[in-house]
């Protein structure tokens, strides 16, 4: 049997070690993870019975095939989870599903609603132009913002950074209002200085003209032959949040005969001859060295390159140089929301019926901040009673936010859901767990500009393939991360050394086909 080693137990790991057992019996695969979980920042925290989602995590695809895998491991609800049932709304069921209230391995169907926080004033996100924009930004700066668009379209910038993608779409003023500061804060450094890569990936086809579209197609009852993952209206979520999908994962692969080792860092990779042969990993103190045939790294790609032996200077010079972004999330059990529910939508407690928001405010370093209870009723332990926030905050590894005791980060974050009147007082916040996620976000900087010496290296080794979110060093969604193991595993069953087309997976590339599609359907 050929022996596959598997580096990292997230999304692409885990699908990449699943898929190869599911379709063919002469793979030996054994799958290393660094920590003791699954999922990687798609995991799920359990604390005390009320769970966090680690960065929220929609699961929305195109691809039909990463739907059908989802629906294989988490079958679509057949009835309304329980705040559904209590509120009498509406979402979608299929017929023999299970039913979430008797059943736990189950894929809810969730109404999204994401919106931004700026000057204690909710906006739409991506922005709307409605009367409660207007009445929200006001009448002069709704004209300013008009006018400073019409300026964007006749005045295109040439896309050299993130700023210029950014404006090219929206116009300097909202720009200024809407993307700016929080960029900056997300990453730690100006948009400027930003590759406009990240932009073509993240917000596809997304600008003014975009939001007009599928107003009007709404007002006119016109359905978008393509929806864009930031327009859509409803999503898929499993009942425990995301790490019970890869939880779950992890158990079939053990069941077909494949072996997950946790607390397993990779430490080292050692090329023959141009191939792989053994990956040594270190755990309980040990260093253990094994040998195989293939191996599938989701791993940072610096500390893939830097594991290897033999890289050549210019290579392991940028791939040391590549950027990351890490971040930290408090968990906060509130008695009550200060912030009022101006919505249609109902909501157990009338609690605003966000799923996550985006907070605008440079009196604060708050990022953004997640309400579990309307991700799924099942992921807080008193939902009637209580609700659980998950705060967010970006740094970096080692800084001065990153190096706050728990208890000192958790007051951080209290005081600051006062000072933007989250909640009341500081006596509202009841209980509080932090956690802090490594390299969650391979930024658009440092030496990224030169990443395709490193690739172009790294895809001369024929049974190495690189795939995941931090495999690529790209910001991929989980459809995409699962959509570069579907492709890497093809090619191996296939025998095809080519990595062309796990690296076309979300690329802007494939962006602009997308868009000459459109053009010519």
């Amino acid at each position: 049997m050929k022996k596959v080693i598997v580096i990292g137990a997230g999304p692409a790991g885990l699908t990449a070690a699943y898929e190869l057992l599911n379709k063919s019996k002469e793979y030996e695969v054994t799958v290393l993870e660094e920590s003791n979980t699954f999922g990687g920042i798609s995991r799920t925290v359990n604390y005390k019975g009320n769970r966090m989602d680690m960065g929220g995590h929609r699961f929305f695809s195109k691809v039909p095939e990463v739907n059908a895998w989802w629906e294989k491991m988490l079958p679509t609800q057949g009835a309304m989870p329980f705040d559904d049932v209590e509120l009498n709304r509406t979402s979608t069921v299929k017929d023999g599903g299970p039913d979430p209230e008797k059943e736990n391995r189950v894929m809810l169907r969730r109404n999204r609603l994401s919106r931004i926080y700026f000057n204690q004033k909710f906006f739409d996100y991506p922005v709307s132009l409605k009367f409660e924009t207007i009445k929200n930004m006001g009448f002069f700066t709704t004209i300013v913002v008009g006018f400073s668009y019409l300026r964007s379209i006749f005045f295109k910038r040439k896309e050299k950074s993130l700023e210029d993608f950014y404006i090219n779409r929206f116009g300097k003023k909202l720009y200024s209002m809407f993307f700016e500061n929080y960029t900056e804060n997300l990453w730690g450094v100006h948009p400027r200085e930003i590759s406009p890569e990240w932009g073509a990936q993240r917000v596809k086809g997304l600008s003014i003209t975009a939001v007009l579209k599928d107003m009007f197609g709404k007002m006119f009852h016109k359905k978008n032959r393509k929806v864009e993952t930031s327009l859509i209206e409803e999503f898929a979520y499993p009942k425990f949040g995301p790490g019970q999908l890869w939880e779950i994962t992890a158990s079939e692969i053990e069941k077909m005969g494949g072996t997950i080792i946790q607390n397993a860092r990779v430490v080292g990779l050692k090329k023959q001859n141009e191939v792989i042969d053994s990956v040594t990993y270190e755990k309980d103190g040990k260093k253990i060295t094994i040998s195989g045939d293939y191996v599938l790294s989701s791993m940072p790609v610096k500390d893939l390159v830097e594991g290897l032996n033999q890289v050549p200077q210019n290579v392991l010079k940028i791939a040391s140089g590549l950027q990351y972004r890490d971040y930290m999330t408090v968990g906060v059990l509130v008695s009550k929301l200060a912030l009022k529910n101006e919505t249609k939508i109902k909501t157990i407690g009338n609690i605003v019926p966000d799923n996550w928001v985006y907070v605008h405010d440079k009196t604060v370093k708050m990022g953004r901040f997640q309400i579990y209870n309307n991700w799924s009723p099942y992921m807080v332990k008193e939902i009637q009673n209580q609700v659980w926030i998950g705060l967010e905050y970006f740094c970096n590894e080692g800084d001065g936010m990153w190096s706050l005791a728990d208890e000192d980060f958790a007051k951080l974050g209290i005081s600051e859901m006062v000072k933007i009147g989250m909640i009341a007082s500081e006596s509202d916040a009841l209980d509080s767990h932090v956690e802090r996620v490594k390299k969650a976000y391979p930024a658009y900087f440092g030496t990224y500009d030169k990443i395709d010496e490193v690739r172009t290296y790294l895809d001369k080794i024929p049974n190495l393939f690189c795939i995941g979110r931090n495999g690529q060093h790209r910001y991929n969604n989980i459809d995409h991360s699962m959509c570069t193991s579907f492709e890497a595993v093809k090619n191996i069953l296939s025998g095809s050394t080519s990595k062309e087309n796990i690296w076309n997976v979300n690329t802007e590339k494939e962006y602009h086909e997308e868009k000459k599609e459109e053009k010519t359907a």
